[in-house]
């Protein structure tokens, strides 16, 4: 019994530390937003990847005269425990040395795929707001998003530009790092469409990517008009390809779609809840042009939950930690299981459907009206 009451205590004890810990959880976010901010990982980057000391460090940051060594020290101490940074202490008694890690260099400016526009999105203060009303939702229903600024994000972003902008250079580097993902995984997916439009395309990142690997597809950019109000010039080096054979289309996914050989959903339908999500997918349906020498088909980018854990997947529990981001900034938005996939694609008229593994968080569900 005493042993009983012993072992009991001793759980007791790791579940208060346990809350401790998720209860100061937003420590870790803010620690890498400020690094982002500091851009101190480009600092490292910039002295050839070598690990530098704390004092290098805080006299490269950008407009700072009279850095604060003894308020960085903390903020450097718990991303090394982190292991976003790594620290080597010489022996000889030196000040210790910060490099970079496979988690950091995710955080270089510079390198063509990185996910610092992103960092930035996810902690401004407009993106943590709702959070605060996720228990005002459960009790009465609503959008936190809207509770916490009276609007809708869609409607935040178009009357707000300079969060708009934050927001569309969010979604161009991830669309950046999941566009090589699907085009390295999808290979010859493409190999029969004539065209395809990006539906929710933002500023074209994506499409344009399509469009330099398959120069003969034509690409149709589809989104809100302020958003392709706001796309920019493509490199000079692809002009020619892109003059000729993509376009910006401004309108409403819930009321047309231009038409096109494929239809390309990436990170859309996980905003929005069933009923919606239907509504898109007939529209789809009505846009994919289908013929016996080129079928129709819709490619969907986004996240499929695990039913299980124990998969291997490195994104295997971030699905659920999405599905209550989607709750917090989206109207109704939602991550879905494959089962919950499926009946959601034979509501909206496409019955035959195929989950391909990529190297990226989400996965592609290609899907077709027949």
């Amino acid at each position: 019994m005493e042993g009983a009451k012993e072992g009991d205590a001793a759980a007791m004890l790791r579940g208060q530390a346990e809350i401790w810990r998720y209860m100061h959880g937003f420590a870790d976010p803010m620690a890498l937003n400020c690094a982002v901010e500091l851009r101190i990982a480009d600092i490292i980057h910039s002295h050839g990847g070598r690990p530098v000391t704390l004092a290098q460090i805080a006299w490269s940051i950008e407009g700072s005269p009279s850095p604060d060594l003894p308020y960085l020290s903390p903020v450097m101490r718990l991303l090394v425990r982190r292991n976003i940074f790594s620290v080597h202490r010489p022996s000889d008694g030196g000040d210790p040395l910060y490099g970079l890690t496979n988690l950091s260099r995710w955080l270089v400016r510079d390198s063509e795929l990185n996910l610092v526009p992103m960092v930035i999105m996810q902690n401004h203060p407009v993106q943590l707001a709702p959070w605060h009303y996720l228990g005002q939702c459960v009790r009465e229903g609503g959008i936190a998003f809207q509770k916490a600024h009276g609007v809708e994000m869609w409607e935040f972003a178009r009357d707000n530009p300079e969060f708009n902008k934050i927001f569309n250079d969010a979604v161009v580097c991830t669309a950046k790092i999941i566009t090589k993902a699907v085009l390295e995984a999808y290979g010859d997916g493409f190999s029969l469409v004539g065209s395809v439009v990006d539906v929710g395309g933002g500023t074209g990142g994506m499409i344009a990517e399509i469009v330099r690997a398959y120069p003969r597809i034509r690409g149709i950019n589809f989104d809100l008009p302020h958003v392709v109000a706001t796309a920019p010039a493509h490199d000079v080096c692809f002009l020619w390809i892109l003059i000729s054979n993509m376009e910006h289309v401004g309108g409403n996914m819930f009321e047309a779609i231009p038409k096109a050989d494929a239809v390309f959903l990436k990170w859309v339908l996980h905003d929005w809840g069933d009923e919606d999500c239907v509504k898109i997918l007939k529209n789809c349906r009505k846009a994919i042009a289908s013929s016996d020498q080129k079928p129709g088909k819709l490619i969907i980018v986004d996240l499929v939950l695990r039913d299980q854990e124990g998969s291997g997947d490195p994104f295997e529990d971030f699905g659920v930690t999405f599905d209550l981001l989607m709750m917090a900034h989206q109207s109704g938005g939602k991550e879905r299981t494959e089962a919950e996939w499926k009946v959601l694609l034979e509501q909206g008229g496409f019955p035959r459907h195929n989950i391909i593994k990529i190297q990226a968080l989400p996965s592609i569900i290609e899907a077709f009206p027949q």
